[in-house]
């Protein structure tokens, strides 16, 4: 089983401006919207997810030059 590559930050930025230039159209029916909508906010939650996971990763040094995790 092949294990799923995971998207940066950057890329999943390129998607949702893709999603958004794509809902600008006004062709769109009012249910593809919708789903243009959702598809935007699920990535949205990866994104924040992501910033999450980098925060935490983060490190504080000391005054005495010691690394610790914020």
């Amino acid at each position: 089983m092949e294990e799923e590559k995971k998207e940066t930050l950057e890329e999943m930025f390129d998607r949702l401006e893709e999603l958004i230039t794509r809902l600008e159209k006004e062709e769109n029916s009012l249910e593809e919207s919708f789903d243009l909508y959702n598809k935007g906010m699920g990535i949205l939650k990866k994104c924040s997810q992501s910033i999450d996971e980098v925060e935490k990763k983060v490190l504080i040094l000391d005054e005495d030059g010691d690394a610790h995790e914020f």
